[in-house]
């Protein structure tokens, strides 16, 4: 894989907590409105904020407003470009359990010849607004999330550099998780590094596939219109950071329901019984222990749900999931749901929300059923990339979420 250190656009040690902010797609206007302080990276990537009543994020005094705001930012030197190019080690902390990843310039040729993998589909429209803000801006000023087969020499290498040298960020932000930051300012480790990563052969983009196509789209946008192109540009490369897959977890992405389709619960008991062994478990929550085992919470109780032998393919890298399992099975099947990426009758939930969250969403009487889901594996998602398959929707939620406005990459 092809990438490269770079001159980073980011804050003062001082101001990274007041600027780094929770990613665009994380929090709708509202929310950012209310989050977002003086200093806030939402100003940027949610421009809509600054108008009362808050705009519509798709006009253009929205995006001139955006350019506007990053412009202050680097004036009022709450954004400053480093001086020479680097790379950084960015650190995650969550529950106990800490990620290390290396934050890195990524190569769009990597991208469109298929060495950066992807396991979801991404909507047209979406790229296209993502688009528009690393054109306007000239700037990638929100990192994608990658993984990569894990290296001992690079594992090493980080654990070496961070015992010996102090961050330049140490902050836990306002959802309690941890956010650390070096910057490798040694010209030999990071010729290095670049070596190292010359013979891995892929990448996986474990979150972030919208701003992953809008970021290699614009760079192949700038190469056809520079006559004098030589592939060292600056637009060659987006921002990304890229985590030994070893490190990461990928926590359950879960369904709530609105009907039964026309059956009673007795009824729908009595159809999950065909391709499920079912047990009532209570009223306490139950979390799914394995895969292809299910929790549903119905009528006031919890149950555990094991697909029956037989209804699943194990040797197929997507017959093998539960999303893939429980769609068959259920939503196809008895509830008859459609295309889940539009139908209006089921929901998604992340499980950084809680089997609570379903709980509640059925009590209150807005669902009629929830499902709780073992979650993937990297394995399983590498398999799917490698493959050449497509996640079902809503399959995968990673946390923590990358924060943005720790460091930005300038296209020039």
């Amino acid at each position: 894989m092809k990438i490269k250190p770079f001159m980073g656009v980011r804050p003062p040690k001082e101001l990274a907590s007041e600027v780094a902010s929770r990613p665009y797609d994380v929090l709708n206007s509202v929310e950012a409105k209310n989050e977002a302080g003086e200093k806030s990276l939402l100003h940027i990537i949610k421009p809509e904020i600054d108008f009362d009543p808050i705009a519509d994020e798709h006009e253009q005094k929205t995006y001139d407003k955006a350019v506007e705001n990053f412009k202050l930012w680097q004036e009022r030197g709450w954004l400053k470009q480093d001086s020479k190019e680097m790379y950084y080690i960015y650190a995650q902390t969550m529950d106990g359990r800490t990620q290390y990843g290396l934050v890195a310039a990524a190569n769009v040729e990597d991208y469109m010849t298929g060495k950066i993998k992807k396991h979801e589909l991404t909507r047209k429209d979406k790229e296209d607004d993502r688009m528009i803000h690393v054109r306007i801006q000239n700037a990638n000023l929100e990192p994608v999330f990658f993984a990569y087969p894990d290296i001992d020499e690079m594992n090493k290498l980080v654990a070496d550099w961070i015992a010996n040298h102090e961050p330049e960020y140490d902050f836990v932000a306002e959802d309690g998780f941890g956010h650390t930051f070096w910057k490798i300012d040694d010209d030999n480790t990071n010729n290095r590094i670049t070596e190292i990563f010359a013979n891995v052969p892929a990448f996986y983009v474990a979150d972030g596939h919208h701003r992953t196509a809008a970021a290699a789209r614009v760079g192949a946008e700038k190469r056809e219109q520079n006559p004098n192109h030589t592939g060292n540009e600056e637009y060659n490369y987006f921002l990304a950071v890229i985590f030994p897959e070893s490190q990461l977890k990928v926590i359950d992405y879960n369904r709530v329901v609105k009907d039964l389709n026309g059956l009673s619960e007795s009824e729908f008991l009595a159809k999950l019984n065909e391709s499920f062994d079912v047990v009532e478990m209570g009223t306490e929550i139950y979390h799914p222990n394995k895969l292809h085992n299910f929790a549903m919470y119905l009528g006031g109780k919890w149950y555990s749900l094991t697909a029956k032998s037989g209804t699943y393919n194990d040797n197929d890298p997507i017959g093998v999931l539960d999303v893939t399992v429980l769609s068959n099975l259920v939503f196809d099947k008895i509830l008859n749901l459609g295309d889940l990426r539009t139908s209006k009758r089921i929901d998604f939930v992340g499980g950084i929300r809680g089997l609570g969250e379903l709980q509640k969403r059925v009590d209150s009487g807005e669902m009629a059923v929830a499902f709780a889901l073992f979650p993937v594996t990297m394995r399983q998602i590498i398999d799917i990339a490698d493959t050449g398959n497509i996640m079902p929707p809503k399959t995968t939620w990673f946390e923590p979420k990358l924060r943005s406005g720790l460091v930005i990459h300038k296209l020039s």
